[in-house]
């Protein structure tokens, strides 16, 4: 949902860094940890411009990537809390803890959460010649033919493959996890008819089903998606309140002040409303979401600790 203008109104607006005019000086670094042209990438892209626009100065956008999004995140935890260095996310902000040994921060305490900004629906898709025309359908298959069916996703311990553990468990049923190297690798072989179904966005798997390749059984989000309203949401085909979806947050270093904290949040909040952004986001297949700062660190702290539990409960190993 989107904040409302009572709610950004409310935000404290000043601070002695603030009233004294110092903040924002010069062009803000914002670190990327995913490769230039993804779709967490281009959603940031497509909206600091117009955060800049709010707040007067330019982002430098930097793609940081390797070790699963953790070098990105090392930069900023090590880099000053005064605004000018911040972290462009993804899932793997919650999920690196619980699978990656030997971290020189602690995903916990370095960051500052200001907003989970936009999400990117997942899908369970299944090829063409599957024969279940419903969630329904293919929870009966896979019941009928246990640890025979593959569902491929976008990589282990992904938002894919983590989403996919938990429909799994709801749904009592057992299916073979074939990861791959991206959402795009996962979709191909789908498309060829080498994987029986998958779970991952629905950016990814949209053009394999257009082409009449495969086939749409559940949205993973809480609402229909927009660009999807025919496909019914897992919460509403008999899982409620199933919600398992990839995501690109803004972080800052701990200890940011609270008032720039705020007016970055403003500044996104002013870039979400504009209709250009929208039509940008809707393109690459993200939703918005400006969610406040208090509200995404609770989603963190809580999310932290579902992904933790997934990832001991199916023994997951990053090679």
């Amino acid at each position: 949902m989107h904040p409302t203008r009572r709610a950004l109104l409310a935000l404290p607006l000043a601070s002695p860094a603030l009233a004294q005019g110092a903040w924002p000086t010069h062009s803000i670094r914002l670190i990327v940890p995913f490769a230039a042209g993804g779709a967490a990438d281009s959603a940031a892209r497509a909206i600091t411009p117009k955060m800049s626009e709010r707040l007067g100065q330019g982002f430098v956008v930097e793609n940081r990537t390797g070790a699963g999004g953790s070098l990105g995140g090392g930069t900023v935890a090590a880099s000053a809390a005064d605004g000018y260095t911040l972290l462009w996310d993804a899932s793997s902000h919650l999920v690196n803890p619980a699978v990656m040994r030997g971290l020189t921060f602690d995903y916990a305490t370095a960051f500052t959460p200001i907003s989970q900004v936009v999400t990117f629906p997942g899908v369970l898709a299944v090829k063409t010649g599957f024969p279940a025309q419903t969630l329904a359908e293919f929870i009966a298959a896979a019941k009928a033919r246990p640890g025979s069916i593959s569902v491929g996703t976008q990589g282990n311990a992904t938002a894919g493959h983590l989403g996919l553990l938990q429909f799994s468990k709801l749904a009592g049923i057992e299916v073979i996890h074939v990861p791959y190297r991206g959402g795009a690798d996962a979709a191909r072989d789908l498309a060829a008819g080498s994987v029986d179904a998958v779970f991952i966005t629905t950016v990814s798997s949209g053009p394999v089903v257009d082409a009449g390749r495969g086939r749409f059984l559940a949205v993973t989000t809480l609402e229909r998606v927009p660009s999807r309203p025919a496909v019914p949401t897992l919460a509403e085909s008999g899982f409620p309140g199933f919600d398992s979806n990839e995501w690109a947050a803004l972080f800052a270093p701990a200890g940011l002040d609270p008032a720039i904290r705020d007016r970055l949040y403003q500044a996104l909040a002013f870039a979400l409303a504009d209709d250009g952004v929208k039509q940008r986001l809707a393109q690459i297949g993200a939703v918005p979401v400006g969610s406040p700062p208090d509200r995404f660190a609770r989603f963190c702290v809580e999310g932290r600790a579902e992904m933790a539990r997934l990832v001991r409960e199916a023994n997951i190993r990053l090679e």
